[in-house]
């Protein structure tokens, strides 16, 4: 990918990533920010920006880590079905750990585990609509690791909110961690068409001339 695609990236879920962020952070505490604008407070306002604007950087880094872990264990298992497996594997622990973990940390004496396995499907169902949109622009092949990339490295960019029983907070860290990862493994592919058409005519061009 050429540097003007990585910034292209890099500004684009910024903005996107934060755009959403500080609509959900506005919403969810509407009737504060209407009394600060009437007061031409801009305090909390900013703060809601600068808060959606960490939490899609968190996405970013997320992002380019997940790239290299994905390279990295293709090259582990040499075969992409053999990674496929392993990537199922993690993402039905990292599930089952969002579930137990939290209802370990926050459940009351006695309170049973199937609310907090709420938050673990909502996201599976999320990913699976994400994957699948990925897979019909791309191939089937890209459907598993867009799972795992939506909720295993959501998961962990969403750790820090995870610690707190603050449904408010999760809300307002988990909505730019979504839109912003939404946003760069569907748009990934769309940035490389380019180089892979420039590649596909230079060898066409090659072929003619022998």
């Amino acid at each position: 990918m050429k540097s003007q695609k990585v910034v292209f990236l890099f500004y684009t879920t910024l903005l996107i990533g934060t755009t959403a962020g500080f609509l959900m952070g506005f919403i969810l505490d509407w009737q504060t920010h209407i009394n600060d604008l009437m007061n031409f407070s801009f305090g909390g306002i900013l703060m809601i920006g600068i808060t959606a604007g960490i939490w899609t950087v968190i996405a970013q880094m997320g992002f380019f880590a997940y790239l290299t872990i994905h390279r990295f264990g293709l090259g582990i298992f040499k075969s992409q079905r053999l990674w496929t497996r392993v990537q199922v594997i993690i993402i039905a622990f990292a599930l089952f750990d969002l579930m137990f973990f939290r209802h370990m940390a926050f459940a009351e004496p006695g309170e049973s585990m199937a609310g907090y396995a709420i938050l673990p499907t909502l996201l599976l169902i999320y990913a699976l609509i994400v994957a699948y949109l990925k897979s019909k622009d791309t191939n089937y092949t890209a459907f598993v690791p867009t799972v795992f990339f939506m909720v295993v490295v959501t998961s962990i960019e969403w750790f820090p909110a995870l610690r707190e029983n603050d449904f408010t907070f999760l809300l307002n860290a988990v909505v730019p961690l979504l839109v912003a990862n939404t946003w760069q493994i569907l748009v990934l592919h769309r940035l490389h068409e380019p180089v892979e058409q420039q590649k596909k005519t230079e060898t066409s061009k090659k072929k003619q001339k022998g």
